[in-house]
Order: structure tokens, then sequence, then C-alpha cells
């Protein structure tokens, strides 16, 4: 079944996160979704952007199934976060602009995968967005360590990763975590509306200079797809 739903609105690609009753935990189904769905945007052929947002109004995802993992073989275990750092990479490189709308809790492996859109707008009045690994012993690989690198602010990320604290919306803007918070009604809309306006950038250039811009992600790209 499906957990991810890919619409094409007004020159925009939305993916919607439609599993809220089990809070859009990732687990090897869902990642190889993203990768589906991911390599059909990456596909499509001239300008476009990519909007991801959730059906969930608390929660937008709280990352890794950690039940569902403690399931799996070792081999198992080994098998998802490589399949997980591929979904990681392609959409951090995605070859167009990449928005997302937080509408509630991001965390663990849910923050850092959205922590690859080029551009994040967040509920202004609930959420937090938090990568707790530290307290839940799930060290970062190393893309993972350079993807939440590209966030600015190093305090308040050296703070996030080794103290597991988590930023309200208002916390987030203030560290440049986020690049705009919405009031819940507005959200959804203030998000298109911009995704809308990254679709008019021409996509080729677009992309080369994101991939300039994230040379410590762009290394892995041979060791994730090796």
């Amino acid at each position: 079944m499906s957990t991810l739903k890919l619409e094409l609105k007004d020159g925009v690609h939305v993916l919607t996160l439609t599993d809220g009753a089990n809070e859009n935990k990732l687990t090897q189904e869902v990642v190889e979704d993203y990768i589906a769905k991911l390599d059909e945007i990456a596909s499509f052929e001239g300008n476009t952007a990519l909007m991801i947002t959730c059906e969930h109004e608390k929660t937008f995802s709280t990352g890794i199934n950690l039940e569902w993992m403690m399931a799996q073989t070792p081999e198992g275990v080994q098998h998802f976060v490589k399949t997980l750092e591929k979904a990681m990479f392609k959409l951090a490189m995605l070859n167009m602009p990449t928005v997302v709308a937080i509408n509630g809790n991001c965390y663990a492996g849910g923050a850092i995968l959205m922590t690859g859109c080029d551009f994040r707008f967040m509920r202004a009045d609930r959420g937090r967005f938090c990568y707790p690994e530290v307290n839940i012993q799930i060290p970062f690989t190393p893309l993972m360590q350079d993807l939440v690198d590209v966030l600015p602010n190093k305090q308040v990320l050296k703070e996030m990763c080794l103290l597991g604290r988590a930023l309200t919306g208002a916390e987030c803007l203030e560290a440049n975590v986020v690049d705009g918070l919405f009031s819940l009604e507005e959200l959804q809309e203030k998000t298109f509306e911009f995704a809308k306006m990254l679709a008019q950038k021409d996509r080729n250039t677009y992309s080369i200079i994101k991939q300039q811009m994230r040379p410590n992600i762009e290394k892995h790209r041979e060791a994730i797809f090796a």
C-alpha cells in the first residue's frame, strides 16, 4: 500500500505523506515508496518544483519505526539504512527546487530527510523539529551528518545533534532551520505559492547551482549507489 501520494498541480509536483495513522514513520516499504516517487519526479521534462506536505494536522513524521526496525535481522537493518540513505541523497540532490510544509512534529530520520529540501516552512503555533539520535542511541551515518551540516547555525546544530534539543517553529526560524512560519490555515497555500515561484526557475541552472552548493553531500554519490 502506498504511503505517499504524488500529484502535478500548476507545474508543481506535490508529494503528500498519507500514513498519518502511523505518524509517517519510516520502514523499508515507506523508504522504497519515497525512492519510486522521487525517481518519477526526476524524470519529468521541463521546469517544475517539488512540494512535500502531509495530511496529518499534528505530526509530519516521527522518523524511523524503531519497533519495526528492532524486529529486522542485522542484514535487514543494514539494507534498510542503505535504502534510507539513497532516499535522503535523492531528495537532497533532486534536479529541481524542493520545498516542504512541516505542519507538526518532524523528528529523527524524518527531520534529517527534510533537511535535504532546499526550503522549509513550518506551522507557527505547534510542532517541533528535532534530531534525537543521541537519545535513542542511533548515530548519524556520514551522509546524514553532512546532510544536517547544511544548516547554517552551527551552535544550534551542535545542540540539536549532541543534546537532542527539539526546536519550536519560532526557534527554528530564529536559527534559520526553516525559512518561514505560517498558521495552519495558511501553511499549505503559502508554501504552494512559493513552490510555484520556484517552478519558474530554469531547472538546469538551478540544479547545477544546488549541486555546487552541496559538495559534501555530492561526494557520497559513488558510495550510496555502489
